[in-house]
């Protein structure tokens, strides 16, 4: 079979947090009116599962293409449930609740699911004065911690710190964490939706029963971890083979990389058949060649690069093209090796998230 990009459906969400950031600084197109919280622009979360809209697998769920061709789209000798990452832009006009969510081992002991979810985001935009919330300091007790929720006193407890346009964060299953307001970034993250959060709110905006609260601020106490510590870090850039081309490290751990792509000239992606590619377009459109054809990636649109593709290049269609692309790394391969050969410390390549080297 000759494999090409696969395009698919994104789903919408419109929790209380968002507002227009995506379709009005982002650009992205076809939006429903109203806010647009989040768009899941790769996923095969079990609610959310999106559908091919590109040839050969046209009207097919994601999921049923990564069941069939476990090896050609994800990468040689995988297996899993479902597509191992899920892609969304994520617009935080007003705070995000502080909340958490359950790692691995939590999501199969209590959850009965296959994964939890460790997560990273990445700065698109930010008002000068944005941060996030980030971590427990040290010291407090599950009944002080359970009562700085009840005053909504976050500050006390957990670290505070400034972002800019180009962090990464990157937050393990079990952290504690929220970010905004006035901030649009890029998430990815494994494939799950569990969530726990300790706002006396839920998500679109709701006054909870107190009873409810602090339950959910009971919940959330169990599956809280302390053995990480996000912080906002500005990557590392990678060898690039072409002049003028950036490609920058955001983060990196057993479920995910980041990179940040700036293009002034194409870039060749060579073939890599242990993993795929997920692209997202945060410029202008670019162009995306394969050995059998190419396409146009537009403003704010996302794609998925098969891992049986082959070589791929991707062109800019202006001055600069401007990417995050995102895939299940070989950590040594992928990231210690090349950053390594860059030049960059082993404290700095561990600082990206979750890497032993």
């Amino acid at each position: 079979m000759a494999w090409s990009p696969i395009r698919m459906t994104y789903h919408v969400r419109t929790y209380a947090f968002g507002e227009r950031l995506i379709p009005e600084m982002l650009g992205k197109q076809g939006v429903p009116d109203g806010v647009v919280a989040e768009t899941w622009e790769i996923s095969d979360q079990k609610d959310a599962r999106a559908t091919v809209t590109s040839e050969l697998f046209a009207g097919r769920f994601l999921h049923e293409v990564v069941a069939e061709f476990p090896d050609e789209v994800v990468g040689a000798g995988w297996m899993g449930p479902h597509f191992p990452i899920l892609d969304k832009f994520l617009d935080a006009s007003h705070p995000l609740p502080v909340h958490l969510h359950a790692d691995d081992e939590t999501a199969r002991r209590v959850h009965g699911e296959p994964n939890g979810k460790t997560e990273a985001w990445h700065i698109l935009y930010s008002a000068p004065d944005a941060s996030i919330l980030a971590g427990i300091r040290p010291g407090f007790s599950q009944d002080e911690l359970r009562q700085a929720f009840l005053d909504q006193d976050y500050d006390r407890v957990m670290f505070r710190y400034p972002i800019s346009a180009g962090d990464t964060v990157y937050v393990p299953g079990g952290i504690l964490h929220a970010f905004g307001p006035d901030t649009l970034i890029f998430e990815v993250q494994q494939t799950s939706d569990l969530g726990q959060s300790v706002m006396p709110t839920d998500l679109h905006g709701n006054r909870l029963a107190e009873e409810q609260w602090r339950a959910n601020i009971d919940a959330t106490l169990a599956e809280l971890k302390t053995d990480y510590l996000p912080k906002p870090n500005p990557g590392l850039d990678k060898p690039a083979d072409e002049p003028g081309n950036r490609i920058t490290v955001g983060c990196a751990g057993p479920y995910f990389a980041l990179e940040r792509w700036r293009l002034s000239s194409p870039h060749r992606d060579p073939s890599h058949p242990w993993r795929f590619l997920t692209l997202s377009n945060v410029g202008d459109p670019v162009t995306i060649a394969w050995n059998g054809g190419e396409e146009i990636l537009g403003r704010a649109e996302s794609i998925l690069l098969p891992a049986a593709i082959g070589d791929i290049t991707v062109s800019p269609t202006s001055a600069e093209a401007d990417l995050v692309a995102c895939y299940l790394p070989d950590l040594e391969r992928d990231i210690v090796g090349p950053l390594r050969g860059a030049g960059h410390t082993d404290d700095a390549i561990r600082s990206l998230g979750e890497v032993s080297n």
